[in-house]
């Protein structure tokens, strides 16, 4: 997989520049790990996150910065960040439209399309930023407790350094 990364410009509550987008991080780093979340009060992105958090310097060694996405109001955002403290960028995207833009996977048709809710899932998108930002690799979700685990996000940045 190859494809030219969508830039964003969403609300960060967390350390990195505010507003954040792909194009800022790309002067720091080679790669962007975007989390997308599937709401606030998802369990399992909360757990996610906190375990990403605690191997984030596998990801600093390996130059890539991990980005979680929330499809939520920035106050909603902020409370993550209260009570987590993320070492990394934690952003709001209250319409979506990041999530949108990478296809984030969405079910139950038209329920799922009307509320995040009921139909956003997960998902995990590499972006590499050395040569103008590229998708290099992804992992779309099928429920809330499909996602990739850690080791598996470092050998996807693995695999797309050899490339």
């Amino acid at each position: 997989m190859s494809l030219e990364a969508t830039d964003f410009s969403l609300p960060n509550v967390g350390p990195g520049p505010d507003p954040l987008s792909l194009s800022a991080l790309a002067a720091d780093h080679e790669f962007a790990l975007l989390l997308f979340q599937r709401d606030h009060y998802c369990t399992n992105c909360r757990e996610q996150v906190q375990t990403v958090a605690g191997r984030y310097d596998e990801f600093v060694d390996r130059d890539a910065e991990v980005v979680s996405i929330v499809p939520e109001p920035e106050d909603r955002v902020r409370e993550w960040q209260d009570s987590y403290d993320l070492p990394y960028p934690l952003v709001a995207d209250p319409d979506a439209t990041a999530g949108d833009a990478y296809d984030q996977p969405v079910r139950f048709g038209f329920l799922g399309d009307w509320s995040d809710f009921l139909g956003r899932m997960p998902e995990a998108v590499l972006v590499d930023l050395r040569d103008g930002p590229e998708v290099v690799w992804s992992y779309r979700s099928k429920s809330t407790f499909d996602r990739p685990g850690v080791d598996d996000l470092l050998d996807a940045i693995d695999d797309a350094r050899t490339r």
